[in-house]
């Protein structure tokens, strides 16, 4: 997670003798929040879809022979395996295109 620091400016009070001051939260404060909710939900893609793994796992063991629960974990444990497909082809395909246009498509940025 990237921390706030830089993205606020401090601004002193006149009004308040000791110089108090309040955090103003400026534009960069955008890139910060973006980079935090896309860190956060890939890191929940991922968990949801090794819990899915895990379920269609266990649905798979539990199954006992039965063809229509065995066919049903087995599609759970292949859309888990795409979805991991799928979040890792994305990246790899940001990476690249970060790589061949020299714009970074990974973090964003403000111009300042």
């Amino acid at each position: 997670m990237k921390e706030w620091g830089e993205c606020v400016k401090h601004i002193p009070i006149p009004a308040i003798p000791g110089g108090s001051t309040v955090d103003v939260p400026t534009l960069k404060c955008l890139e910060v929040i973006f980079e935090n909710i896309l860190t956060a939900a890939t890191g929940l893609a991922i968990l949801a879809l090794f819990v899915m793994l895990l379920i269609g796992g266990f649905k798979y063991l539990t199954s006992a022979g039965n063809q229509k629960a065995t066919a049903s974990a087995a599609q759970t444990m292949t859309f888990a395996i795409l979805g991991i497909a799928l979040l890792v082809l994305a990246y790899l395909i940001f990476y690249l295109i970060s790589k061949f246009t020299g714009v970074d498509l990974l973090h964003f940025t403000i111009p300042s």
